[in-house]
């Protein structure tokens, strides 16, 4: 049996590959249930699960660089709202799809969850109308 090693090295690098179908709207949904950064003023972790929805243009996230990408948050000190925002910029930036929204679901920290949305949207592009079958 061969093994490779995986890596033990969260990284910052996100990595992409064409779309096989950029001819064509599909959403692509991921979920990351185990994202962990510090809070900034306490130093104690935060935990929330992430939910990337978006339509890819020319092209797609590679899911292992996504998943050292989001372990790299683990040792960093950052409100909800930053990181959100951070990991929307990042993403938008190695992949330039037509639409991306972020949604972070932090778990409760003193009886209260936060949630932190967003996105972003091509300046060029016009979603599609919803589809409602009989």
């Amino acid at each position: 049996m061969i093994c490779t090693a995986m890596s033990t090295k969260p990284s910052k690098n996100l990595e992409t590959f064409e779309n096989a179908n950029p001819e064509r709207d599909y959403t692509i949904r991921i979920r990351v249930p185990e994202f962990t950064c510090l809070c900034p003023k306490t130093g104690q972790p935060d935990f929330a699960t992430i939910h990337i929805e978006y339509i890819a243009d020319r092209l797609c996230i590679e899911l292992k660089s996504l998943k050292l990408y989001m372990w790299s948050y683990r040792d960093e000190g950052a409100f909800h709202e930053a990181v959100t925002n951070t990991i929307l910029s990042d993403l938008v930036s190695a992949c330039q799809p037509r639409f991306m929204r972020v949604t972070a679901e932090f778990y409760v920290r003193g009886g209260i969850y936060t949630t932190v949305i967003a996105e972003h949207r091509k300046p060029d592009w016009t979603p599609p109308g919803p589809v409602h079958l009989p």
